[in-house]
């Protein structure tokens, strides 16, 4: 079954462009165990891991729309991901409130040919990237060929930056190095595939400055406000999203670790202009993904 754009646009109140599958349908997880764990302290959320029918349930009957995504890090975790046919083809049951994205390891030698098959034989609608789960430097040569492909399909990548609750409060964080989802290193990317368009996922922290500084200077460099209440956004972030950067900055709420609901009251608290607030929300989201014409 190959996704179509099914979403309509006037009938949803917002586009959730964040929004993990954690769980197949199958009762897979595709991150360890001792790693949700990790996850679910450090967002203080529930233990609770949805499926992709009951992320369609629950957001429908939100009226919200949402990008739903797993990520492929089986070479640094060694455990497969959630399957990104399953994801494709239940977005596609549910493409009223569903729009999928592929995902896959920049390790792995096939990694362009599976982007390849994800585009054109599942109609995913992007890629996501999770630099520090899956252990590679974004700016490396080696890595170059894929974002030239992915640069050529036209569609957009949702990249990590910043800290990451995966595998924070543990000693050693099992490994994983956060200097890999330095946003820097996305600057070069930005550079060299200017057909490429990069979101940045999440307040940047520790390094938001950098991340103003690489998306006020590209273009084709967004930002998604997922992973933190609103109340907790830097106070640069939230005056570049008031400003410079409102049509480049997305709703994203990094669900199931934090909800829609809570993202949303926050997030009305702000002190932002009356015109940029249905952007953040909805109408970026709408440009970002070509879901009008």
């Amino acid at each position: 079954m190959t996704y179509t754009l099914g979403i309509d646009v006037d009938a949803v109140t917002a586009i959730d462009t964040h929004v993990h599958v954690e769980q197949g349908d199958d009762g897979h997880q595709p991150l360890p165990k001792a790693f949700i764990e990790a996850a679910t302290k450090y967002f203080h959320s529930e233990a609770t891991r949805p499926t992709l029918t009951e992320v369609a349930a629950y957001y429908r009957e939100r009226n919200l729309a949402a990008v739903v995504f797993t990520i492929d890090a089986h070479t640094s975790l060694g455990v497969r991901p959630n399957s990104i046919d399953d994801i494709a083809n239940g977005a596609a049951d549910n493409n009223d409130v569903l729009i999928p994205f592929g995902s896959v390891d920049p390790h792995d030698p096939g990694a362009i040919d599976e982007a390849h098959r994800q585009r054109e034989e599942l109609g995913v609608r992007g890629f996501k990237f999770h630099p520090t789960v899956q252990a590679f430097d974004p700016s490396d040569e080696k890595y170059r060929p894929l974002w030239s492909t992915l640069e050529g399909f036209g569609l957009p990548v949702i990249v990590h930056t910043g800290q990451t609750g995966i595998g924070a409060g543990v000693p050693g964080a099992f490994g994983l190095k956060l200097r890999y989802s330095n946003p820097m290193l996305l600057d070069e990317i930005a550079a060299d595939f200017p057909g490429l368009t990069i979101v940045m996922a999440h307040p940047s922290v520790p390094w938001q400055d950098e991340a103003i500084a690489v998306a006020t200077h590209k273009a084709n460099v967004w930002i998604d406000l997922s992973g933190w209440s609103p109340k907790y956004f830097p106070e640069q972030l939230v005056r570049q999203a008031n400003s410079l950067l409102q049509d480049r900055v997305l709703f994203g709420s990094d669900y199931p670790l934090l909800t829609p609901d809570r993202w949303m009251k926050d997030f009305a608290a702000l002190t932002l202009k009356d015109e940029v607030r249905p952007k953040i929300l909805k109408n970026n989201a709408v440009r970002l993904l070509g879901l009008s014409g």
